[in-house]
């Protein structure tokens, strides 16, 4: 962490280790708690891990399970202390046996059907029914489904629970933050010209399921950036393309490696970036950059804390730049870390100012920060920055160096 940000620490209690039934039953009740002031009698979930968060029960496949017929849906009723599952698998457990049910296939009218019935036999008459989100086979079939025709937007109720964590989350996410750190030192360790994309990505995937990581959230990216944006490739929008697939490319002395990946470990993700040269030190322009880069993060950190909005990190952010905006076009300056890799709260993103100044954050909060530099000519420096929100400030949950800068 560079020299300056760890002066705005504030230490909070986390344990050391996950209690997973304390964690299940702090969720559900903040699922509850949200769902009575929305005045919803029950609550139907169906994106992936909307689902294991209210359930505590593992989805192997996440959200490419939204591809594939075979996936869990979960209700959770006002009234009952344990969530019910609607799931493919056969061995699940932390549940009673009573609230654990056959699959039911949302995306098919039929389906829709069947599951109208198991709904009825759960939520009284003329309750107050959200969802999450909803198929097309449940909006063509909403009129029998729903008392009115149309489902309440429960989203919210899951969304606000998952965006401030548990003591117990924030101790997964260490862990899974740890492991990933681990594996990229080993891969920064070995990182020479000559070497591989495919070389430094078998390293590290090898470095983290050795270390207990369950899954590899997304292929490690080793982007080497060129010079000029006018060097491309290019997106669509003709913005700088990032990221690329990992090749067989053999790394050169002095390529701009951007480096970014994830992982899951207990059902939480990590985060990381960073931005390396290969074989050699950084120039004066390089390291101009990342003084750069370091004054805006240092501008950001000030304003983190518990009630700040959305809009107060991104002006700091901007004030530094002259205004500009020193994060990665169609992204964000920041996101929220937990059961997904990038969740609430979203800081500078294309949802706009309206957004950004009518979200504040919250203590528990766990936030990824990652800001851009981009000199042309010379490439540019990105790196990124895990905090955990706190009532009067901030506190890192990484540690690991920003060498060679």
């Amino acid at each position: 962490m560079p020299a300056g940000l760890m002066e705005r620490v504030t230490p909070t209690r986390v344990p050391d280790t996950v209690d997973v039934e304390r964690m299940r039953a702090d969720r559900l009740a903040r699922v509850r708690a949200n769902m009575a002031a929305a005045g919803l009698d029950a609550l139907v979930l169906i994106g992936n891990t909307n689902v294991v968060y209210a359930t505590g029960v593992s989805w192997p496949l996440g959200d490419p399970g939204r591809s594939n017929f075979e996936q869990p849906v979960a209700v959770v009723l006002a009234d009952d202390d344990w969530p019910h599952l609607f799931t493919p698998l056969a061995d699940v457990t932390g549940l009673p046996d009573d609230h654990v049910h056959g699959p039911v296939y949302l995306d098919l009218d039929e389906g829709v059907r069947h599951f109208e019935r198991q709904l009825a036999g759960l939520v009284p008459a003329g309750g107050s029914i959200g969802v999450d989100e909803w198929t097309f086979a449940m909006a063509r079939e909403a009129t029998s489904i729903f008392a009115d025709g149309a489902p309440r937007d429960g989203g919210k109720a899951i969304t606000r629970a998952k965006a401030v964590k548990t003591p117990d989350e924030v101790a997964g996410l260490r862990q899974a933050l740890r492991i990933t750190e681990q594996a990229i030192a080993a891969v920064q360790a070995q990182l020479a010209p000559g070497m591989r994309q495919v070389e430094l990505t078998a390293t590290f995937l090898r470095a983290v399921f050795d270390a207990g990581a369950d899954a590899n959230t997304l292929d490690p990216i080793w982007q080497v950036m060129p010079a000029s944006i006018g060097d491309g490739p290019w997106t669509t929008h003709g913005d700088l393309a990032c990221p690329l697939l990992t090749t067989e490319r053999e790394l050169q002395r002095g390529d701009v490696l951007w480096v970014d990946t994830s992982i899951t470990c207990g059902g939480f993700h990590s985060d990381f970036g960073r931005t390396w040269i290969v074989g050699d030190e950084p120039s004066d322009r390089q390291r101009r950059q990342f003084d750069t880069w370091r004054n805006i993060m240092d501008a950001v950190l000030d304003v983190t804390r518990a009630g700040a909005t959305h809009t107060e990190l991104t002006s700091a952010a901007r004030g530094v730049v002259g205004g500009d905006v020193p994060w990665m076009t169609h992204f964000y300056l920041g996101h929220g870390l937990g059961i997904d890799a990038a969740e609430m709260p979203f800081v500078g993103s294309d949802l706009g100012e309206q957004f950004d100044s009518s979200h504040t954050l919250e203590a528990g909060m766990v936030l990824v920060l990652e800001p851009l530099v981009w000199d042309d000519g010379a490439a540019g420096y990105r790196a990124e920055e895990v905090v955990l929100i706190t009532e009067d400030g901030w506190e890192p949950m990484t540690d690991y160096s920003y060498e060679p800068f």
